[in-house]
């Protein structure tokens, strides 16, 4: 006797990341023409389960891919491979390779909050790369040009079209992950362990994120806590409408920053925001920083979108004593400077 088969099974991160794929405008097929490459026509095709590596899988590569994207921007959907060489010799090198750095920096820093750094790493040659990489994924040599290249790929990571798709794939990778590891027997025998056993998920924060691994740093030195009348809060954590309730001395978590440096930062005078409105009345109307928008006043921007008064690194304005009053009410580790540092990839 037969039965009629109207379903079947998908590994469930394979649903989570062909779905968040998908609403990038990409299909998935499996393919052997290679490990993963894109036509730049809206196919990416990725290698049949057999001819994968034992430690990977589609989530993984499909997210590598989506870290490319986020690196070589939103045009790149229609060049085959990002626009990238593709291609490796003997020792590994590649025509690439800073980009290659860069989106590796970013699969670390996007991974490591959520907890998902090990567990999504890559199986590429550079994979020793990724594993050198710092705890924080973007310190390193300022002049390293790959932090540039990865600074704006977060920056675009809050930005349409990816803004939500990753956050919540990541979200449902960590929620399966944690799951599926506490569950997951012990390997018998000469068998390999599970990646849900060789990686598996860091402890948690009392507000749900994962703990950070530095030692020794704690909520009360973090950049986003803020006190609420008695109590404690973090700008970073939601219950509801309003930001977590936090104890000081509790051991920080993966989205701890130390206590913010503007002439570090000037997120807010970069290219975050567009408009900075000056009002008639005030000193900086006089200055030739300031253009005029129809009946409005408001600070000039630079073509690389620069607040025309801001000068550096290290960043100083200008015109300081006489800035406008839209920067002097501008409060730092606030709601916007928090948006600001996110949308110039310094804040994940």
């Amino acid at each position: 006797m037969t039965r009629p088969v109207n379903a079947r099974y998908q590994d469930p991160l394979d649903a989570v990341w062909m779905g968040a794929a998908a609403r990038l405008g990409l299909r998935i097929e499996r393919s052997s023409m290679a490990y993963a490459t894109t036509d730049g026509r809206g196919t990416l095709h990725v290698a049949p389960p057999a001819e994968l590596d034992q430690d990977d899988c589609l989530a993984q590569i499909v997210f590598h891919e989506i870290c490319h994207a986020l690196v070589e921007g939103p045009d790149s959907f229609h060049l085959p491979d990002w626009g990238l060489a593709n291609d490796l010799d003997g020792t590994g090198s590649q025509q690439d390779t800073v980009r290659e750095h860069a989106c590796l920096r970013v699969q670390a820093t996007l991974g490591r909050r959520y907890g998902l750094r090990k567990l999504l790493a890559p199986t590429t040659e550079f994979r020793s790369y990724y594993d050198a990489l710092p705890v924080n994924p973007m310190d390193g040599p300022p002049d390293d040009p790959s932090i540039h290249l990865a600074r704006k790929a977060l920056g675009r990571a809050v930005r349409a079209p990816f803004a939500g798709v990753l956050h919540e794939a990541l979200a449902r990778t960590a929620y399966i992950h944690r799951v599926a590891s506490a569950a997951a027997p012990a390997p018998s025998g000469t068998e390999l362990p599970t990646l849900w056993q060789v990686a598996p998920p860091p402890p948690l924060h009392p507000t749900g994120h994962p703990l950070s691994e530095e030692s020794g740093v704690t909520c009360r030195s973090c950049a986003w806590s803020f006190p609420d009348g008695a109590a404690s809060r973090c700008r970073r954590t939601r219950t509801g409408k309003r930001a977590a309730r936090i104890d000081l001395d509790w051991p920080a978590c993966v989205l701890y920053e130390p206590a913010l440096d503007c002439h570090q930062c000037a997120a807010c005078c970069r290219d975050a925001y567009d408009l900075v409105p000056v009002g008639r009345r005030e000193r900086a109307a006089r200055l030739p920083v300031v253009e005029s928008a129809g009946t409005q006043l408001r600070l000039r921007r630079m073509p690389q979108g620069w607040c025309a008064a801001l000068a550096g690194p290290p960043y100083t304005c200008t015109i300081y004593p006489d800035r406008p009053r839209a920067c002097r009410d501008f409060p730092v580790g606030g709601e916007a400077c928090l948006e600001a540092r996110r949308r110039v990839g310094l804040t994940v």
